[in-house]
């Protein structure tokens, strides 16, 4: 959230110009974590890895227009929401664990921890047989995923930088150093 590629700090932009947000599809989802929630993970799979595990941390998603109202409201703004169309390339959802993966993965409560591919290339065996679990299994993606409310996404935007600072300046509080 709020890192390079994020529309975060474009839609801010916007508000504070007092120009519309302008979003591609409102039903488009999103992962949503912090830098905090990132650093979190790196320590954890470092604490609990092994070598050539992956680990996923399991964010809540929202929609663009969740999380384009919860900007709004946050900033006062009544700025309008323009729709524009998707764009060359852009994906409806992300999907951080693909149905393959999903079959190994360890549930570690607030991570999935996906083991290194072990196999050997006799493949000979995957000729004859195959894996009815794998058809049945879903993906890990942004659409079905814990998805945050505007609420949800307004308390998840307070932990920004920018936002805490945008918020702070508007509410006219004088921060002393400790």
């Amino acid at each position: 959230m709020a890192s390079r590629g994020s529309v975060i700090p474009l839609f801010i932009d916007q508000i504070k110009a007092g120009k519309p947000l302008t979003i591609t599809d409102p039903e488009m989802t999103r992962f949503m974590m912090t830098l905090e929630d990132a650093v979190d993970l790196v320590l954890y799979a470092f604490e609990n890895g092994k070598q050539g595990d992956l680990f996923v941390q399991k964010s809540p998603g929202a929609t663009i227009h969740t999380l384009a109202k919860a900007l709004l409201e946050m900033y006062g703004s009544d700025s309008e929401i323009k729709i524009i169309g998707t764009r060359h390339g852009e994906k409806v959802y992300e999907t951080l664990v693909n149905r393959e993966d999903m079959l190994k993965a360890e549930d570690m409560g607030n991570y999935y921890r996906i083991p290194a591919d072990t196999r050997d290339l006799n493949y000979e065996q995957y000729f004859s047989e195959g894996n009815t679990k794998e058809t049945l299994m879903e993906e890990y993606h942004s659409h079905n995923t814990h998805r945050l409310d505007v609420e949800g996404m307004k308390e998840l935007l307070k932990k920004l930088p920018v936002i805490r600072e945008d918020i702070l300046k508007e509410a006219n509080v004088v921060h002393y150093p400790v």
